[in-house]
């Protein structure tokens, strides 16, 4: 597919790694910054800057004006907000102002980021793309890909030509808005984690996800989903991943799980007083509880999707965080 490309969420993990993948493929991109002196520090300076927010319906009608596909990709991973409500303005309402300026430009293509925690699987179970829960998930940011989720299938119907990617934890070398993987490989590096918290997640390469991403909007259906996940990993293994391949930093101990469910609950409390992240995150403990295994053999087999193995991605993943 060919025409200018509309980049939300470039200045992010997953955005930026986009945007180096569009670039490196000779594509001509534009992509949406809410700064531009953070634009110019982390995207290629052959992509094209345009100041806007999908929380503002107009920078978006302006921004995709001449552009043939969307690659919808801003949205917000955290797990804890003072006011959770920025949830839904960015995730639920930024999906539908982007949609409906994509609509009104009749894009080619619209590529939308969603997230693996939409779809249904008991704790520990292996998964694919069949099953979306019906039920509200567990945490506001869930809810929140939930809820975007839907809007972007209702839009089909409306002749949107959408297709959903849904990575799982991402890492690599980009950079990254918000405290993720990156951050915690950095943080095990330097001593800075007195004790792991139980339960795992699974993970993708940041390069990898961008390739799926090209390779979604190109080869897949309009309407098709693709999980982009590697493979699963508890904290400790990741950890002790980290530490032999960097050789150096120590492997923590593990939280017994009550500790953490009772720190989490207590640090809730205190946040709630004085607007200050807790030190666990309830949703990011409920994340890691989950503990299913995402399948991407979907991906693989209808896209030509090959991911790189963690260990093997290691190595330019702590250069970059070092």
């Amino acid at each position: 597919m060919s025409g200018r490309v509309l980049l939300t969420g470039g200045t992010g993990l997953v955005g930026s790694s986009i945007a180096q993948a569009l670039v490196a493929a000779g594509r001509s991109v534009r992509a949406v910054v809410r700064s531009r002196e953070r634009g110019q520090r982390v995207l290629p300076a052959a992509v094209e800057l345009v100041e806007g927010d999908v929380t503002d319906p107009a920078s978006l009608h302006r921004a995709v004006d001449g552009c043939a596909v969307v690659y919808h990709a801003a949205g917000l991973p955290e797990q804890w907000f003072a006011d959770p409500s920025i949830f839904q303005q960015v995730n639920v309402q930024g999906t539908a102002n982007m949609i409906a300026a994509a609509l009104d430009a009749r894009v080619e293509r619209f590529v939308y980021s969603s997230t693996i925690d939409i779809f249904a699987a008991a704790p520990g179970a292996d998964y694919d793309e069949t099953v979306i829960d019906p039920q509200p998930k567990g945490t506001y940011y869930e809810r929140s890909k939930q809820d975007a989720d839907r809007l972007v299938v209702q839009a089909l119907d409306r002749g949107l030509p959408a297709v959903f990617v849904h990575p799982s934890a991402v890492y690599g070398p980009a950079p990254a808005a918000s405290p993720g993987l990156n951050d915690f490989i950095a943080r095990i590096l330097r001593g800075e984690i007195p004790m792991l918290l139980p339960g795992g997640m699974p993970v993708v390469y940041a390069p990898d996800l961008a390739a799926g991403h090209l390779l979604a909007e190109t080869k897949a259906s309009v309407g098709a989903r693709y999980i982009l996940s590697e493979s699963y990993h508890s904290l400790v293994d990741i950890a002790r991943a980290v530490v032999a391949a960097a050789g150096r930093g120590t492997v923590p101990r593990v939280m017994p799980m009550g500790v953490a469910r009772a720190v989490s609950r207590v640090g809730e409390l205190i946040s709630s007083v004085i607007r200050k992240p807790p030190l666990i995150p309830a949703g990011q403990l409920h994340f890691l509880q989950w503990q299913a295994r995402p399948s991407s053999a979907r991906a693989q087999r209808e896209l030509g999707w090959t991911p790189t193995p963690f260990a093997a991605a290691l190595p330019a993943t702590i250069a970059y965080v070092s």
